[in-house]
C-alpha cells in the first residue's frame, strides 16, 4: 500500500486517504479519513482545515497508517478512536458494546417528552432497597426513578440523566464488560451518583414492584435474515448479542413487554426502540397486556417508526 510521504500536508493526506478508502469500498470515506487523522494528531476536525498546510512527521504518519489499515479491513471508526458522539455527549466505546446510532436519539427525545407528564416524590423502590449494590446509593431526596434495560455503553441512560436532573436511574445489562464501559461513561459525565448499574437478564435483577416512572429499552431487534445482509463492518466487529434479536427480531422484546407492567407505576411510560416495520407488531403486543391506556409510535429523522411508547394505566401500580 502506497502511503503519503512525510512532506505531505494535512490536506494532501486527507485527500489521498479519502480517495484510497473509496477505491477499497470503505463507507463514509471522507469522514473516516477526517476522524482518524484528527484522532492521530489530537485535534478537532475543524483544526485539520485550519492547519491544512501543516506537514505530518514520520511518527504521525506511522500511527495514521496503522489506523488506515484497520479501517480498510472494516473496523468501525468508533472502535479505532474509542469514542462516538451521542446526544452531543462524548461516549467511550469498545468492541464490548454496540456503537450508539443517531436514530437512537429518537428514544431519548421520546423519553424526555414522556417525562414531562410524570409526577414527583417517588420513594426508592423496595427492590432497590434490598439490593446490596444500592443500599448506600440512595439519594437524599426521593426523586422519580427510571430504568433502562440493556444499557450497552450507557449512552441513552446517561443522556437522560444529564437532561433530567431530578431523576435517578437503574441501568441493567447482562454483559459485565458492557457495564464496565457504561460505568466509566457515567463517571466521565458526572452522573454516576444518579445511575446505578446492575448486571441482570432483562428485569430479573429487580423484584417486581410498580415503582419506575420511565422504562426505556433499546434491545437487540435485528431479525436473522436481516442480520445476514448487514455490512461486514457490523457483523464482524460489533457484538452480535447487542444486535441479533432472533428469527423475527423480537426474542427479547416479547418477554420485556410481559414483564414491564409489573415495574412501571401508574401513569409511567414504557419506551421501546424497534426496527423497520416492527412497530405495529410491538404495539399490538403491548396492547395485548391490557396494562396501558395510551400506545403510540414515534418516527425517527428518516421517517421510520422507531419508538413504541405506552402509558401505564393509572391506579394499577
Amino acid at each position: 500500500m502506497a502511503v503519503p510521504q512525510a512532506s505531505w500536508t494535512i490536506l494532501a493526506t486527507l485527500r489521498w486517504t479519502a480517495d484510497y478508502f473509496r477505491t477499497k469500498g470503505v463507507s463514509e470515506a471522507r469522514a473516516s479519513a477526517e476522524i482518524l487523522l484528527a484522532h492521530t494528531l489530537g485535534v478537532s476536525r475543524l483544526d485539520l482545515y485550519l492547519r491544512y498546510d501543516q506537514p505530518l512527521n514520520p511518527e504521525e504518519l506511522a500511527r495514521f497508517k496503522a489506523l488506515m489499515v484497520r479501517r480498510r479491513e472494516g473496523e468501525p471508526v468508533a472502535y479505532l478512536t474509542g469514542h462516538r458522539e451521542f446526544w452531543s455527549l462524548d461516549i467511550r466505546v469498545t468492541p464490548a458494546v454496540l456503537i450508539p446510532r443517531p436514530e437512537t436519539e429518537t428514544l431519548v427525545a421520546a423519553a424526555l417528552e414522556a417525562a414531562e407528564s410524570v409526577g414527583a416524590g417517588l420513594k426508592l423502590a423496595p427492590a432497590l432497597e434490598q439490593h446490596p449494590k444500592t443500599q448506600n446509593l440512595k439519594p437524599k431526596t426521593s426523586p422519580l426513578w427510571g430504568v433502562e434495560v440493556g444499557v450497552g455503553s450507557g449512552a441513552v441512560v446517561i443522556a437522560l440523566a444529564k437532561e433530567l436532573d431530578r431523576m435517578a436511574w437503574v441501568g441493567l445489562d447482562r454483559s459485565g464488560a458492557a457495564l464496565a464501559v457504561a460505568r466509566d461513561n457515567a463517571r466521565r459525565h458526572g452522573v454516576a451518583h444518579r445511575v446505578h448499574f446492575l448486571q441482570a437478564d432483562l428485569l430479573a435483577g429487580l423484584k417486581p414492584f410498580a415503582a419506575f416512572a420511565l422504562l426505556v429499552a433499546n434491545l437487540p431487534y435485528v431479525p436473522r435474515a436481516e442480520w445476514e445482509r448487514l455490512p461486514r463492518e457490523i457483523k464482524t466487529f460489533e457484538p452480535p448479542g447487542a444486535l441479533l434479536g432472533g428469527e423475527d427480531g423480537l426474542d427479547l422484546i416479547r418477554p420485556l413487554i410481559r414483564q414491564a407492567q409489573q415495574y412501571v407505576k401508574g401513569g409511567g411510560w414504557v419506551l421501546l426502540e424497534v426496527g423497520d416495520q416492527q412497530a405495529p407488531q410491538v404495539a399490538a403486543l403491548v396492547e395485548e397486556t391490557g396494562a396501558y391506556d395510551r400506545i403510540e409510535t414515534i418516527k425517527d429523522f428518516s421517517g421510520m417508526e422507531r419508538v413504541v411508547r405506552a402509558r401505564r394505566l393509572d391506579g394499577t401500580g
